[in-house]
């Protein structure tokens, strides 16, 4: 299972961000891959630190044209991903996320639905990587009140079985949700306006998978396998 979590949103009546706008459980095979795409991907990422954004706004923050961001923001609108805000002027409409977070399964027994969950889990993945390679690879870059202290990787790796890795998983996620998740001390701070003037976005992530390209132990291999019956050992 993948999850994202993506701030609250305000709502046309009010300025302040709105509680338990809830979660989406992606299981429309037409949905998940009208979101598997790049630029409506980023066009949430845009939302999620702005709050709202017009067509145009979106446009300067991407560096894609306005006529691009409003096609792609009106098809997540269809999909139900975002809606207009309210409060626009002529034909520039706001736009925000409906939602506080996102969760999809990979593993499906509906091919159409496991198949659309891998692309988006692409799509989703490479933007997380590419942002963590590059932070972490050009920390000289941070701002100068940031230090080893305040961010970094640390990786541990454990040999365990399926339901030791799925315990392991359930609490690591259960700390993470406590510190970090939707309802989390600074979740005001989804507000733009209430952010201290030296904020900065910080990302966290929690990742767990099994490694597919270990390589094998001495004496391991397949040459070393007693002969299947019928063959005999050369």
């Amino acid at each position: 299972m993948a999850s994202e979590e993506l701030p609250e949103r305000g709502s046309p009546q009010s300025e302040g961000p709105v509680r338990g706008r809830g979660r989406l459980n992606l299981t429309d095979p037409k949905a998940i891959r009208a979101l598997a795409h790049p630029v409506r991907w980023a066009l949430l990422e845009a939302l999620g630190q702005a709050g709202t954004l017009t067509a145009t706004q979106a446009s300067e923050m991407l560096g894609e044209s306005p006529a691009n961001c409003a096609f792609h923001l009106r098809t997540l609108a269809k999909y139900g991903f975002v809606e207009e805000a309210g409060g626009g002027r002529g034909r520039e409409r706001p736009w925000r996320q409906t939602y506080d977070g996102m969760n999809w399964e990979t593993r499906n027994p509906d091919p159409q639905l496991s198949s659309a969950a891998e692309a988006l889990d692409q799509v989703y993945m490479d933007r997380l990587m590419m942002r963590a390679r590059r932070s972490l690879g050009a920390r000289r870059s941070w701002p100068a009140a940031f230090d080893e202290r305040t961010g970094g990787a640390s990786t541990t790796r454990m040999f365990v079985t399926a339901e030791e890795a799925r315990e392991l998983h359930d609490q690591l996620r259960e700390t993470f949700e406590r510190v970090v998740g939707t309802h989390h001390r600074y979740a005001d701070r989804r507000d733009p306006k209430l952010r201290p003037p030296d904020a900065v976005p910080v990302e966290f992530v929690l990742l767990g998978y099994p490694i597919l390209d270990a390589p094998p132990l001495p004496g391991s291999d397949e040459d070393d396998e007693e002969p299947a019956l019928g063959e005999e050992s050369g």
